[in-house]
């Protein structure tokens, strides 16, 4: 007999801990009872600051407005990630949220705009894409019209420790108890294996039904007391190391992201409202921490904050983000470096399957085993669409690049890229949090161009062909017409109420 899940323990809070029980909670509302328990003694990695446009819903769920969330978090607009010299050095390109022109029935914008550099055509592909034309004019607004060919995807840039005192006063409003105490002992079900009390190092007890592993890349209860073996994908993956470092914001502030390759990783730089976030992600095996230290210092866009912190990690993910009566949610579960700002998402998405599958009457096996085939699945994509980022590289000048060029990746994502290469088509994946927009964007931006299009594009004559791709650019230059500058945005969010 399966017993009914009451009582919902969340071990550790930061932004995995504390989003995980405002959303339970706020889901779940008084079904089950929500305790957090960390101590303010051990530190959050904490260099999260920007995320993906599903973030709204999580908002709206909360029941957060923009003007208060970006008033609490000090956050900015982001339309896009700027990549600079990732194909080549000196050459930069876009992924936006965005998409890129108009689809038409069986055939795919990029097939129109292929078959237009053909013909002599010279607008790249993100002229066709408002994102990229509001990111270069440091412009956001709303688009007049519903017309989702001028809609304008966009997610925040946001200061995390503040984003998580501010889930965690949410939480306290809504009945979520806070204990502070350092674990020491995590005590089992002997008939079970599952989980039952955590005895902390002044003898309280906390006892649950499930448990939230948001304890960091410990992974206390995942990893280190149920032993659920971690999955090294630092062959696909190398880089191992990230130095972060906050320092004073500049006059604007850009509405995007950038990340700026460097010998041996790449550079994060993240506009908030009081700062700007930047770091260094790097592999050991290609430069020393000295070295890193160096690079960043000697490339951040304003004077220091503070000291440059140094996070080590192994890029992965545990064989099963839920076992027993366990389910990790964030760091505990796996790593993939931030290069796609797919931290705080994959948190979210990971509550939310916990929601859908929620145990209410008992946890059984099969909710365990679709919540880890799911959640594999999804690692696993966006591990892909990192790794295009690395492999699909013309850089000459270090062994880094060209040891990840020169890797073999994982075979769906090899197919991935042939088929496009040969054909310009795209096919979303299950699961796959990236659109076909967002892998047209980076194979296009990385210097893959298909050697062929699709027939119907072929069908089009020459001078309608021009017509048609002219007046799909005017419109989405037009579609800039009422927005603000990216600052005055913020200032009268700020003023909203």
């Amino acid at each position: 007999m399966q017993k009914r899940v009451a009582k919902v323990v969340v071990v550790g809070g930061g932004t995995a801990g504390w989003m995980s029980a405002a959303l339970i909670r706020r889901v779940l509302g008084h079904q089950v009872a929500v305790e957090v328990v960390e101590s303010e003694t051990i530190g959050i990695i904490g260099v999260g600051e920007a995320t993906i446009p599903p973030i709204h819903h999580v908002n709206a769920v909360l029941g957060i407005s923009e003007s208060e969330f970006l008033r609490e978090t000090k956050g900015s607009i982001k339309l896009a990630i700027r990549f600079e010299g990732w194909r080549v050095p000196g050459e930069s390109y876009f992924h936006t949220f965005g998409v890129p022109g108009r689809n038409h029935g069986f055939c795919d914008f990029q097939h129109f705009w292929l078959r237009g550099l053909g013909l002599g055509q010279t607008r790249s592909l993100w002229e066709y894409d408002l994102n990229y034309l509001a990111c270069e004019a440091g412009r956001f607004g709303r688009p007049r019209t519903q017309d989702p060919y001028l809609d304008v995807p966009y997610a925040y840039h946001f200061d995390s420790g503040l984003y998580g005192q501010y889930l965690r006063k949410i939480c306290e409003a809504n009945g979520v108890k806070r204990t502070e105490g350092l674990i020491a002992q995590v005590l089992l079900a002997p008939e079970s294996g599952h989980v039952r009390t955590l005895k902390l190092q002044d003898g309280r007890e906390v006892d649950g039904d499930l448990f939230v592993d948001c304890s960091g890349m410990r992974g206390l209860l995942i990893q280190q007391k149920l032993e659920v073996p971690y999955e090294d994908w630092s062959h696909w993956l190398p880089c191992d190391r990230a130095l972060a470092v906050p320092t004073e914001r500049l006059p604007t502030t850009l509405p995007y992201t950038r990340a700026i390759a460097h010998d041996a990783g790449w550079q994060w730089q993240i506009p908030l409202q009081h700062r700007i976030g930047n770091g260094l992600v790097y592999s050991s095996r290609h430069i020393s921490d000295d070295e890193a230290t160096a690079t960043l210092l000697a490339n951040l866009p304003a004077p220091a904050l503070a000291e440059p912190k140094l996070i080590r990690f192994r890029t992965g993910c545990v064989r099963d983000s839920w076992a027993k009566n366990v389910c990790a949610i964030g760091l505990s579960s796996g790593f993939l470096e931030p290069l796609e700002s797919t931290s705080i998402y994959l948190i979210q998405s990971a509550i939310g399957r916990l929601l859908k599958l929620f145990p209410h009457e008992g946890i059984t096996q099969a909710l365990v085993d679709e919540y880890n085939a799911q959640s594999r699945l999804e690692y696993e994509t966006v591990r892909d669409f990192i790794i295009l980022h690395y492999h699909v590289n013309e850089r000459p000048d270090t062994g880094f690049w060209r040891d990840v060029r020169h890797m073999a990746v994982p075979e769906r994502l090899r197919a991935k890229i042939a088929l496009f290469r040969a054909t310009g088509r795209l096919f979303q994946d299950p699961y796959d949090i990236f659109k076909d927009a967002s892998w047209l964007q980076v194979l296009v931006g990385q210097g893959v161009l298909p050697a062929d299009y699709h027939p119907i594009a072929a069908g089009i004559a020459p001078d309608d062909l021009a017509k048609v791709l002219a007046e799909m650019a005017a419109t989405k230059a037009k579609g800039l017409d009422g927005f603000m500058s990216h600052d005055d945005y913020l200032a009268a969010a700020m003023r909203a109420r």
